[in-house]
């Protein structure tokens, strides 16, 4: 959303989905474990969303956790979303030209 905002063309934003989108699974624990990765990366992947919620989603459906179990994701998760939609809503100009 909020990278749609700041470019001017679609194909600029979907170039550019590929800087955001590597990394976040790279650094979600989706390919490599989350354990086996250096400090530095550990505290990287903590800001992105992706790795908030391949934790909720390995939880919910190998465990069999509630959003109970997994509170800290799911208050990472709600944050995220919060913070989001707050400054796209702020950098939004709505005009009728």
């Amino acid at each position: 959303m909020l990278l749609g905002l700041a470019c001017i063309v679609t194909l600029q934003a979907m170039q550019m989905t590929i800087f955001i989108l590597l990394p976040s699974i790279l650094l979600s624990g989706f390919m490599f474990p989350y354990e086996g990765m250096p400090v530095i990366a550990q505290w990287i992947a903590e800001v992105l969303p992706a790795t908030h919620f391949m934790r909720l989603i390995r939880g919910i459906v190998l465990r069999g956790a509630d959003l109970m179990d997994l509170w800290r994701d799911t208050i990472w998760m709600i944050v995220f979303t919060l913070i989001g939609l707050f400054v796209a809503s702020k950098r939004f100009k709505k005009s009728l030209d």
